[in-house]
């Protein structure tokens, strides 16, 4: 199933002292992309993480999330939403799905 995850600040960060964590996120990202659960990842315009990801489920992706090192710290978390085929185009065809 893919899950769309975003990316929310639980707290203010001077992330300039937080380099060496980045840089594990970034691993751990890397990661994440290599097992294939992580598709896809970008930041918005907010530079929060706006990842795709190949899970389970929801709770699956949870789990695979709370090990990056920001979400372990406690500095971010990440709001999960289950994304679905879109059905709207048996609509056109007036067929049933």
């Amino acid at each position: 199933m893919k899950i769309l995850a975003i990316e929310k600040e639980l707290k203010a960060v001077d992330w300039e002292n937080e380099s060496q964590t980045l840089i594990e996120e970034a691993k751990s990202a890397y990661k994440m992309l290599l097992s294939g659960n992580l598709r896809e990842i970008y930041f918005n315009e907010k530079k929060n993480a706006v990842l795709v990801l190949e899970c389970e489920d929801k709770l699956a992706a949870n789990k695979l999330l709370s090990r990056l090192p920001l979400v372990s710290k406690g500095i971010i978390d990440f709001e999960l939403m289950e994304l679905r085929p879109y059905t709207g185009f048996a609509r056109l065809m007036a067929m049933e799905y």
